[in-house]
């Protein structure tokens, strides 16, 4: 009987203090095992599903622009001169294609008009000897690390060079009746000169335009 008592005491103790650790007890919940936890242990997974990604859009990225080129103050002087010296060849090209049409129709009457040329035409050669040295020294010079109208540049310098080139061929074939020697051969010559200067002229207007309107 004894025996019995006992077993019956021991099997309650049991079921009864497994139906207290279910309730929720504080003090009880106080004394209940805790699961164990590794302070120095990171959840990668946590966190980075904590933090909101960032995603960087086109306008949260600053342009990468190209440095400013600084120019010598004798390099805008050069090129003030050659701005300002250009504007005279519109108008010595429209006289000088005048009196020499004029003095082509006729010769024998030119007078003034001969001098006149000349000194036009002397005039075209001195306006483009200044222009290719102020824009030649700018342009292979100080202007070589600058890449913003490089091209446009490059294009009308060549023109006007050819342009040089031509006026210097120009007045190496001018005609002169008053030779004995090129006297046979003066038509022909008077050809000649007539056709290099068209062919100057019309080159040197043509780079002289693509500076005027390209560069805007």
């Amino acid at each position: 009987m004894r025996a019995l008592l006992v077993v019956s005491g021991m099997v309650w103790l049991f079921f009864g203090s497994t139906a207290w650790a279910g309730t929720s007890d504080p003090w009880l919940a106080a004394f209940a095992p805790r699961p164990d936890h590794d302070p120095w242990r990171i959840d990668w997974h946590a966190t980075s599903a904590a933090t909101p990604a960032m995603h960087l859009s086109a306008a949260d990225v600053q342009p990468l622009h190209a440095a400013a080129v600084e120019h010598s103050d004798a390099y805008r002087t050069r090129a003030r001169i050659h701005k300002y010296t250009s504007f005279a060849t519109l108008p010595l090209f429209a006289a000088e294609l005048a009196l020499g049409q004029s003095l082509y129709n006729t010769p024998a009457n030119g007078g003034g008009k001969r001098a006149a040329h000349a000194a036009v035409g002397a005039g075209i050669i001195g306006l483009f000897g200044v222009g290719t040295v102020t824009g030649a020294w700018n342009l292979f010079g100080e202007g070589r690390r600058d890449k913003d109208g490089r091209t446009l540049r490059l294009v009308h310098g060549l023109l006007m060079m050819a342009a040089d080139a031509g006026f210097l061929a120009t007045w190496a074939a001018g005609p002169n009746s008053e030779s004995q020697r090129e006297a046979a051969t003066f038509e022909s010559d008077k050809a000649t000169h007539r056709n290099l200067a068209i062919t100057s002229i019309s080159i040197g207007t043509a780079g002289y335009l693509l500076m005027l309107f390209g560069n805007r």
